[in-house]
């Protein structure tokens, strides 16, 4: 559904113009709802519509409350979580607090990711992609079963 990289602006009210080719696909989906939250792994956010949003809700709510693996998994993803109307101009405003966890300000890559986008600082994100990048060039030659079933 969603792939590909691409650089988007942040203006200066945070909001990020999310480019056309995504637009129509947004609209049908979730008539431009969005949900944005923290990634609890690297330091960007996740950007889902609000359908696919409330599949994850749905797994979270399973999670027990009294599990502090499972709790602090809970407060983060569901605490961070802030929903955003795509408004006429194709733009969505991302939450400060948002913006400050992943280092967002002018330049900003949106990542797609089959059912959700993520969105980098510009230089984090190339970053990123060169770390993993010399990952693969050093590893050990382990993959897990799926990667080896993997035909590219």
């Amino acid at each position: 559904m969603f792939r590909g990289a691409t650089v988007v602006n942040l203006d200066s009210k945070g909001r990020l113009s999310v480019p056309t080719r995504y637009r129509e696909k947004l609209l049908e989906l979730a008539t431009g709802q969005m949900v944005c939250t923290i990634d609890i792994h690297n330091p960007c956010l996740l950007l889902y519509t609000l359908p696919e949003w409330e599949v994850i809700e749905q797994k979270l709510a399973r999670l027990s409350g009294m599990n502090p693996d499972e709790r602090r998994v809970q407060r983060l993803l569901l605490g961070h979580a802030s929903e955003c109307q795509m408004d006429s101009a194709g733009r969505l405003l991302l939450a400060p607090v948002l913006r400050q966890h992943a280092g967002l300000t002018k330049e900003v890559m949106l990542v797609g990711q089959f059912n959700k986008f993520e969105l980098w600082d510009e230089a984090t994100w190339y970053q990123q992609v060169k770390e993993d990048i010399d990952a693969e060039r050093s590893s050990s030659g382990t993959l897990s079963e799926r990667l080896q079933d993997l035909s590219l």
